[in-house]
């Protein structure tokens, strides 16, 4: 019994002995690890600072520099003068119909007012808003933080930005807001918006950025921040601030039917017109001269073009800067002052940007060599836009005729301008591509043609390699199209 005992407590005892000899080894093991890697974070810690605990220091910080702005606009109406005034017998019969009977009422000055934001930039009383808040208006109050009321003035607009700029003349200094830079925004980063919506003052709203470069249809200039910090009527023109308290954006639109969707105007687009606003009270843009448009797979297989970036000269101006540096139809404009170009939204934005009288050095590709111009900035005037739809290619299914000298003065071109497309086959590529009746084929394949005999030969070698691209002229304005046989 006493040798059973023993053998028993020698078992426990050895068991005991391998069980810690086990953890022991597991512990120097992971010290051992520890040791070499990084240190443990426990997962709070790791998450700190990412999502800020309040916003309160920030609003309190940056309030004072944003205001309330109301506007009052006059015109003449007849108000309340008939029954049937705004009714929905307006919609039926006319207005002309009501006109008849109730025409001979005086009409009174009705006035329509409008809140919106803005905020202060300079201590002497200057104020960016959006254009839409102050545009045609009689009168402009602006209350800041401490309440006081002031009367400003428009000193510059920008309607195709929807920039505004506006002034007060303060009693003393005034609190303002810091500028930062826009083109430093991620996508994910925090921002505030304070405004006036509904005309709630000082509302404070969080959200974070949830995408940059948005168009939305609203100009040629599209470049929007959009948001989901709430953002409503009488925030127009206020400021968006990042996590540094600096305004990184101008409050501008909302999407009516998404909840939550804002856009913002890029602070580092006002801070390019603000010169022009304080200095000519407009915004003076630049011009090249070029008539352009984005390249298509069809185009860039026949152009034996590989990289995705780059936009398609399709005209130059004669006598306009391009045209004066040497630029040419088919030339591909890669880059603007080291500023790789992608697309034709992207060449407008950096055009617009340019200053008047600057030189701006412009790469192009021609006949796959790369070469450098340097053209000299114009101001851009009430042209039309010069960024084309693209359209998909097809194949031929084209008939031209050659231009006569009674056609060519009918339509007031040269009788050497090229060869008019007289029909395309209904259902054919061509037809699917939007060649229509009437375009003139400028080009085949970069070579100028001028009779349907030279136009004839370049299109049979065209054939052959099974892609084309073509110059077609449509009225005013000049295209490329792409046509394939894959």
């Amino acid at each position: 019994m006493e040798n059973k005992n023993r053998r028993t407590f020698f078992m426990f005892l050895m068991a005991f002995l391998i069980a810690f000899f086990i953890v022991s080894l597991v512990e120097v093991l992971r010290s051992s690890f520890l040791s070499s890697g990084a240190p443990e974070i426990p997962v709070a810690s790791a998450l700190e600072g990412t999502t800020p605990g309040s916003f309160s220091d920030l609003a309190e910080r940056v309030k004072p520099a944003v205001v309330n702005i109301s506007t009052t606009k006059t015109f003449k109406g007849r108000g309340l003068g008939h029954p049937f005034h705004r009714s929905p017998f307006n919609d039926y019969f006319g207005d002309d119909f009501f006109n008849r009977f109730f025409g001979d009422i005086p009409q009174h000055e009705l006035k329509q007012r409008s809140l919106g934001s803005g905020f202060i930039i300079s201590n002497d009383g200057y104020i960016f808003t959006n254009n839409h808040v102050v545009e045609n208006t009689d009168k402009i109050l602006v209350k800041i933080s401490d309440g006081k009321e002031y009367e400003a003035k428009i000193i510059g607009t920008d309607a195709k930005t929807d920039i505004a700029l506006i002034k007060i003349k303060p009693d003393n200094g005034l609190p303002t807001a810091e500028i930062g830079d826009s083109d430093a925004l991620r996508v994910g980063e925090w921002v505030l918006a304070i405004g006036n919506p509904f005309g709630l003052e000082q509302t404070v709203t969080a959200g974070i950025v949830s995408a940059k470069g948005r168009v939305i249809g609203a100009g040629v200039y599209d470049n929007f921040i959009q948001t989901d910090a709430s953002i409503n009527p009488g925030n127009s023109g206020g400021p968006l601030f990042n996590m540094q308290g600096k305004v990184i954006g101008i409050s501008t639109a909302i999407v009516a039917r998404g909840q939550g969707i804002g856009f913002a105007i890029p602070i580092n687009m006002a801070k390019n017109v603000l010169a022009d606003l304080k200095t000519k009270g407009k915004v003076t843009r630049g011009w090249l001269g070029v008539s352009i448009q984005n390249i298509s797979d069809e185009i860039a297989k026949s152009m034996n073009y590989k990289s995705k970036n780059g936009i398609l000269v399709s005209e130059v101006f004669k006598g306009d800067p391009a045209d004066e540096a040497g630029i040419k139809v088919g030339d591909i404009i890669t880059e603007i002052n080291g500023k790789v170009i992608k697309d034709t939204h992207e060449l407008l934005l950096t055009t617009a940007s340019l200053h008047v009288g600057e030189k701006a050095k412009i790469k192009v590709i021609r006949d796959g060599k790369e070469m450098s111009f340097q053209v000299t900035v114009a101001e851009r005037k009430d042209k039309p836009e010069i960024a084309l739809t693209q359209k998909s290619g097809g194949f031929f299914g084209i008939h031209v005729q050659g231009i006569t000298k009674e056609l060519a003065k009918q339509l007031g071109i040269s009788q050497n301008a090229g060869v008019i497309v007289t029909d395309v086959e209904e259902g054919s590529p061509a037809d699917n591509v939007g060649i229509q009746p009437n375009d003139i084929i400028l080009q085949v394949n970069k070579v100028k043609v001028f009779a349907l005999k030279q136009y004839t030969v370049e299109m049979k070698k065209a054939a052959e390699k099974k892609n084309v691209v073509l110059l077609i002229k449509r009225g005013n304005s000049n295209f490329w199209v792409g046509l394939s046989l894959e």
